[in-house]
């Protein structure tokens, strides 16, 4: 409180402060407190101490800052026309909203965030010691000139990509900022505005609005039960953007048979795929299947990998995997955007790797998620009759297609005032006139006693809003035995 009323000019230079006797009554707490308090003031330059006088402000902790001025209040009145200079809107881009402080909600049925109580924070923080250390101090304060940290570059290449059978040089992966920021270098290198963007339908709103940004020719095709289906609607295509892992949002999986088909007609068509490899390692019924960069002979796959969903989104750590000419023209756009990622994050994570953290992990979320899989599939099977769920086999969420008259957006409103996070499915398809009766629920960061009572609570909202026009559902089903 002190340092900013003194960096604010509330105290001006030279003041002498309240004796250590008064602000320790003031305070309630003892003299010593307050002479330990003024004493570290006085070493970090903000007070000095004159001899039988007292504490003042130090006339030189000001010094070098401009004059504060008196600022008038602006507003578009004052003359500049902003919406005329745009280039483009991006605010009306339709993208993921949810409550800052989703955390505070009983059923957070949201995806993509972490579970505090699975994460190893006690690990993570003895990494990030070792990476701000004084021994690799030189790492994490220099500026690497669009360099990737070694350390990280290696774990990456001989820890994660051989879990997908994929195998790189060092100069064929770049660390991104995550998964969308991958996505926005190769499309500001890549699409131009004639090029034609393949996208899943429903898909990954961030995709399409990102690679909205450079091409209005964006190509929706509609999912089935295999995902992306390869037909002539990509032929004419210059890239095909797919999640083939777990797709986004119906969490399907793309069959090996299907990617093969995949890479063959990009051979044929000359078009190339940018593989998002979205929850690749949370699978419940047997192995996962190859990335499809793994099966690439071609060099046509583009692989975006990205920590977020294993560790958590604030991290913001991907990468990219292609080509090495492609990377070194992506590291060079980098560098005028953001320069590198964060070194400290980068080696803790380098840390995380090879101290075997990450695969602990990995195993340690399989378990929680395929108990919270299991308990939602339950529910949604006794609570929601009406709705229609994809039998999923992996990833963190369910896809549901609700009753014809059920209006996603509105159920999302209510479930907030009820205590409930979902996300309304309407965003995920291309048309903003499309479908509105699907949503989305996660299960990665609720506790997975709260499931069962947080989707009967859910299923009462959906029969209200039915009710009220005039669609009766099926009552719940009985619970089994046991």
């Amino acid at each position: 409180m002190l340092v900013s009323a003194i960096l604010d000019g509330q105290l001006p230079s030279n003041t002498p402060l309240p004796s250590s006797r008064k602000m320790s009554k003031s305070l309630g707490v003892s003299r010593n407190t307050v002479v330990l308090a003024y004493q570290g003031l006085v070493d970090d330059g903000y007070l000095i101490s004159r001899e039988r006088s007292g504490f003042y402000v130090d006339p030189e902790i000001l010094e070098g800052r401009a004059e504060h001025l008196e600022q008038r209040h602006t507003s578009l009145a004052d003359g500049i026309n902003w919406s005329r200079r745009f280039k483009l809107n991006p605010s009306e881009n339709r993208n993921h909203k949810k409550p800052l402080d989703w955390q505070s909600y009983k059923y957070p049925f949201i995806s993509n965030q972490v579970d505090p109580e699975l994460f190893p924070i006690a690990a993570w923080r003895e990494c990030s010691r070792q990476a701000m250390g004084k021994r690799g101090m030189d790492a994490w304060t220099s500026d690497t000139s669009g360099s990737d940290d070694p350390q990280l570059l290696e774990q990456i290449r001989a820890r994660l990509l051989p879990r997908r059978g994929i195998m790189a040089a060092e100069n064929e992966v770049l660390i991104t900022m995550g998964a969308q920021n991958a996505l926005y270098l190769l499309s500001s290198l890549l699409v131009r505005p004639e090029t034609t963007v393949a996208i899943e339908d429903p898909g990954y709103p961030d995709a399409r609005n990102v690679f909205g940004l450079k091409t209005e020719r964006i190509q929706p095709i509609t999912v089935d039960d295999g995902g992306l289906p390869v037909d002539g609607r990509l032929d004419g295509c210059d890239y095909v953007y797919v999640t083939p892992s777990h797709q986004c949002p119906t969490t399907r999986t793309m069959p090996l048979a299907r990617r093969k088909a995949l890479l063959e007609r990009a051979n044929h068509q000359d078009f190339v795929i940018i593989e998002d490899d979205y929850e690749a390692e949370t699978n419940y019924a047997g192995a996962p299947t190859p990335a499809l960069k793994s099966l690439d002979r071609q060099g046509r796959v583009i692989y975006i990998g990205s920590l977020s969903k294993t560790l958590f989104p604030g991290l913001r750590l991907g990468y990219i995997v292609a080509s090495a000419e492609l990377i070194h023209e992506l590291r060079a756009l980098r560098l005028c955007v953001l320069r590198h990622t964060p070194n400290n994050n980068q080696r803790t994570l380098a840390y995380f790797l090879s101290l075997g953290h990450h695969d602990t992990l990995i195993h340690r979320l399989h378990r929680a998620y395929q108990a919270r899989w299991k308990t939602m599939a339950e529910a949604l099977d006794r609570y929601l009759p009406d709705a229609t769920t994809v039998p999923i086999y992996g990833g963190s969420t369910f896809w549901v297609e609700g009753p014809a008259q059920l209006d996603g957006d509105l159920l999302a409103n209510e479930a907030l005032a009820n205590g409930i996070v979902i996300e309304p499915g309407s965003i995920h398809f291309a048309d903003p006139n499309g479908p509105k009766n699907f949503f989305r629920l996660g299960f990665s960061s609720v506790a997975l006693e709260r499931i069962a009572p947080g989707i009967k609570r859910l299923s009462e909202l959906i029969a209200d809003q039915c009710a009220r026009k005039g669609q009766t559902l099926a009552a719940p089903r009985p619970s089994g035995p046991g």
